[in-house]
């Protein structure tokens, strides 16, 4: 179905190539799991398949690309478009129409499909996806997961030969993450569409995939079976680093797997006494007020009479199901929406009657979307600017430290735009939090970010913690949460149905439930390093 040979692609301007003497070859009905470090040439890989690198996105490429006897460098988007269905990292800039049923049928329209047949394949992709609720919705009324979901639709109803996802889950809710990738499944067994994959949230997908395909600074340096692979790159979710750690043969993909383990059975076993206690940080101060919250779309309540404060040196995860009204909650806060009741303070200070600019005196917020807020030039002109709009100094030396913490060491006079997503993410997050307010709201900070990325930025959220801010963080990210989260506030329908400490909320819950948790119910493991810390590998038995 898609072969490459001695694929070698450039952007324009850039000084390294982002793909390397790539050489690849997928067979019809495989379920390709696609994944490495970010920015390691895995949507640049995806974007070759349809024919956006080099149509679109320009620079230079040499090398053989061919998808069902098509020749994408010669051939381009337009031809490929019945045979690729592909699904963007950005679900946001994939929508030409404004109200859902009119996107899923919008391709189907512009090929002339007779109206009956339209209306078929409209209705099995709703179905499919679970979004018949949603046809007559406007898409800028839809949360991102929502929205990431209609994407996904508008590329299955054209049916295909070939899917390319790219991040399809980053904005999902674990439970509609679920439903998305088995749906997936479901088409690759029954139908033999072939499916290529990319994913940094590797447990939700290693046990669908037939193979997997890792990349390292735009170079293949594993592709195989699943386990092959994993067993020979120093990464993977937190059931891999665990079982690693531990020499748990052979190498559990799923937590189903880790329990028929011997060595599992003796952790389960060992006493209470060596299990983790809960810990939470003391607030002696809340930096964040919200009081009978209510705001509503069109008529239609979002949030509904919520109550919520968070201390200072507090990190609170905001969890649900896509639409719970999270990223609408941000929103507010911040001077974005106007709540139709209620009242919202931000560092003693009420935020009612005072503009956008002067509420992020107090107040850095990402939104999921980082390209809404990356307007500069180049990397280290969009932190310039954030100090400029705030009367600071535009010292240098904060800048080199900002970008180096947030890995973006050599990128100081990139375009922000020409970078991987997560890239921007992280160039984003800088620029809200360079003048370190002392209240911090993070919307789905880490899509687009590989594990290792992840943990140093937990680390950089930590510091700043420990000076006295506070982070209340949108994520459908559980084991981020995990990691971060000194609370835990449920939300469902625009209401907090549960708030509690961490590892009370997600040890007991069953879709929040990070992979530790669910391999050791009850034991207040949350985490890879719980368990290491907790566990002399000494003790466990060969």
């Amino acid at each position: 179905m898609i072969t490459i040979r001695g694929l070698t692609y450039t952007y324009p301007q850039a000084r390294q190539p982002a793909l390397e003497s790539i050489d690849w070859v997928v067979n019809d009905g495989e379920f390709v799991l696609i994944a490495g470090p970010s920015g390691s040439g895995k949507s640049t890989l995806l974007r070759c398949l349809n024919g956006l690198v080099p149509h679109f996105s320009g620079g230079s490429i040499v090398g053989e690309v061919n998808v069902y006897g098509v020749d994408t460098i010669t051939a381009g988007p337009r031809m490929l478009s019945r045979t690729v269905g592909f699904v963007a990292q950005d679900p946001e800039a994939q929508a030409v129409l404004e109200v859902v049923e009119s996107e899923i049928a919008y391709s189907l329209e512009n090929a002339a499909m007779p109206p009956s047949e339209m209306r078929i394949r409209v209705e099995e992709v709703l179905e499919l996806l679970n979004l018949s609720r949603l046809r007559g919705r406007r898409l800028s009324t839809l949360s991102g997961g929502e929205r990431q979901k209609v994407a996904i639709a508008a590329a299955l109803a054209w049916r295909p030969r070939v899917l390319v996802l790219d991040e399809p889950t980053s904005q999902l809710d674990p439970q509609s993450a679920e439903d998305v990738l088995r749906s997936l499944v479901r088409l690759n067994e029954d139908l033999g569409l072939t499916v290529v994959l990319a994913e940094h949230r590797l447990e939700r997908i290693l046990r669908y995939a037939d193979r997997m395909t890792w990349l390292e600074g735009g170079r293949i340096v594993g592709d195989g079976q699943v386990r092959q692979v994993l067993q020979k790159i120093d990464a993977g979710p937190p059931l891999i680093k665990v079982a690693r750690a531990l020499v748990w043969t052979p190498l559990p993909l799923t937590v189903k797997e880790a329990k028929q383990l011997p060595s599992v059975a003796e952790l389960v076993a060992l006493p209470p006494a060596i299990i983790g206690t809960p810990t939470r940080r003391k607030v002696e101060e809340d930096i964040l007020t919200v009081k009978d919250l209510r705001f509503a779309y069109n008529g239609q309540p979002t949030l509904k009479s919520l109550d919520l404060t968070v201390g200072r040196g507090e990190a609170v995860a905001l969890l649900g199901r896509n639409g719970a009204g999270k990223s609408t909650l941000l929103k507010c806060i911040v001077g974005l929406l106007k709540p139709q009741a209620g009242e919202i303070h931000v560092n003693g200070y009420t935020t009612q009657g005072r503009s956008v600019a002067d509420i992020c005196l107090d107040v850095g917020y990402l939104p999921q979307n980082p390209d809404d807020l990356l307007f500069a030039e180049s990397v280290d002109d969009e932190f310039r600017v954030t100090l400029r709009n705030h009367h600071l100094p535009e010292e240098t030396g904060k800048i080199d430290i900002m970008r180096r913490q947030l890995g973006l060491n050599h990128m100081g006079d990139l375009y922000p735009r020409d970078l991987s997503v997560g890239q921007r993410q992280r160039v984003a997050l800088g620029a809200v939090t360079i003048t370190r307010p002392p209240l911090i709201l993070l919307d789905e900070p880490t899509r687009g970010l590989d594990p290792a990325l992840k943990e140093e930025l937990v680390a950089i959220w930590r510091g700043w913690l420990d000076e006295g801010a506070a982070i209340l963080l949108v994520t459908h990210d559980v084991e981020l949460a995990a990691m971060i989260a000194d609370r835990v506030v449920m939300m469902s329908q625009g209401e907090i149905i549960a708030s509690g400490s961490t590892r009370e909320i997600l040890g007991n819950s069953p879709h929040f439930a990070p992979q530790m948790a669910r391999l050791f119910p009850g034991s207040n493991w949350l985490t890879a390093a719980d368990v290491l810390s907790s566990v002399k590998i000494s003790e466990i038995g060969e």
